[in-house]
């Protein structure tokens, strides 16, 4: 069934409207308030000019994926979910409206980087409450139609919210007030889903029955824990963590790469002076790595059916290495433009592949686990791929040298994993077979007994 025909079934239930107006509403905000950010860091005339000035902003843009992602849930266990929506959303308003008046006033500095973290790690948890509230407002029978539709819609929201935040950023007159004027409608809208929260009531969206503080912190072990033991579990079957482990590698180098695109776009392919220039070239670029994710959702279920995953994936690798020696060989915007949709592409089609083997491969009792692991490589990879850029990439963005090394290395990788997976499934074949043994023989003294 289309989104739209699930959305036809879950939207006749009073209460599953009133939580999807507060995410939509939320989101977007969020799309506002992120793009009003990128636009600030990387692309306003005075900021992230430099290569540790954009790392710096990526690092603080993702550490809330990668360090609260986890424990959102835990902490939800305690709070009630309806009050996270509407108080986390009035701390946004306040946050956000500091921000603007900072940025009005004083510019980029270490309490824009602090207040946007923390206005970040709040989202995390909206977001994990926005999903936990479900199962309050739809029946069980139609929960993964719910499931399917509130975070379509509430990205579609983002999207749209982000598109009106470049158009304000447009129309905004120069001065001071330029930057923050994208951030006070994002706070308009904070403030309107806050205020839709309170359509609903105080108990309504759960928990059920609230964690005593020492049962809380017992859980937030537990997800510690857990994170470590579907550590080992993984290596142990060896096919899902060599999954894991190239696909962190590959968001490292792709990541990277991603951050000099900006300084190219930024610095190189434009004046740098001009910030709308670059801010244009930079779009055309993720528009074509856009393309490429596409691309990668059409071609990996048909190459599905010709090679296995594993053995995409190395093609993945491959042809991300063949894109970085392009950019080697020279950077114009043409060779951007392919080398963005090639490596979206590749790490989409890897990202698939990994999904595939980690699914298959990994028993229910850790599945959960390993995703969870996978979500904190995955936004890890990338903040140290903001340090590399930060030590390694001048400020235009390019080094022939930086290049030619991702390019090595995305080839290593793709020699590790494939190596990696022929050792792993011969030690799983030869598990098998020891295990049919053990049977027989049981089966056998059974038999005789």
């Amino acid at each position: 069934m289309s989104v739209l025909g699930d959305l036809r079934v879950v939207a006749v239930h009073r209460d599953f409207r009133k939580l999807l107006s507060v995410r939509l509403v939320s989101q977007t905000g969020d799309g506002m308030f992120q793009v009003g950010l990128a636009t600030l860091f990387f692309f306003s005339p005075e900021n992230a000019t430099t290569a540790a000035g954009v790392a710096t902003a990526f690092a603080v843009l993702l550490l809330p994926f990668t360090i609260v992602g986890p424990f959102a849930g835990v902490l939800l266990d305690r709070w009630r979910r309806r009050q996270v929506l509407l108080v986390g959303n009035l701390v946004r308003v306040a946050l956000t409206v500091v921000l603007a008046v900072l940025l009005a006033t004083a510019g980029v500095g270490p309490a824009v980087y602090v207040l946007t973290l923390v206005t970040l790690s709040i989202n995390r948890f909206l977001l994990s409450a926005l999903s936990a509230g479900l199962p309050h407002v739809v029946p069980r029978e139609q929960l993964l139609m719910a499931n399917a539709v509130s975070p379509t819609l509430g990205a579609a929201a983002a999207g749209v919210g982000g598109g009106v935040g470049l158009l304000l950023g447009r129309l905004a007159p120069a001065g001071t007030w330029h930057d923050a004027v994208v951030l006070v409608g994002a706070a308009a809208l904070f403030g309107a889903a806050s205020a839709l929260a309170l359509r609903l009531g105080r108990d309504q969206l759960g928990p059920d029955v609230l964690l005593a503080p020492a049962q809380l912190w017992a859980k937030v072990v537990d997800v510690g824990r857990g994170l470590v033991q579907g550590a080992v579990y993984l290596v142990r079957e060896r096919t899902p963590g060599l999954a894991l482990g190239a696909m962190a590698a590959h968001r490292f180098l792709f990541g990277a790469t991603f951050i000099a695109s900006i300084l190219i776009s930024r610095n190189l392919l434009s004046d740098p002076a001009d910030a709308d220039a670059g801010l244009a070239t930079f779009a055309t670029v993720l528009a074509a790595s856009a393309a490429g994710f596409v691309a990668a959702a059409v071609l990996t279920p048909v190459m599905h059916e010709r090679v296995s995953p594993a053995a995409w994936i190395v093609a993945c690798l491959l042809m991300a290495a063949g894109a970085q020696l392009v950019l080697a060989v020279t950077v114009t915007r043409p060779t951007m433009l392919a080398a963005g949709f090639v490596l979206g592409l590749a790490a989409q089609g890897a990202k698939i592949a990994v999904d595939t083997i980690v699914q298959g491969d990994t028993g229910d009792l850790y599945r959960g686990r390993a995703f969870a692991l996978y979500d904190v490589l995955y936004n890890a990879a990338f903040v140290g791929a903001a340090a590399l850029a930060a030590a390694a990439l001048p400020d235009t963005g390019y080094s022939r040298g930086v290049f030619v090394a991702l390019a090595a290395a995305y080839v290593a990788t793709a020699i590790g994993f494939r190596s990696g997976m022929a050792r792993a499934r011969l030690v799983r074949a030869e598990r098998g077979a020891a295990e049919s043994v053990g049977l027989q023989v049981a089966a056998r003294a059974h038999h005789t007994a």
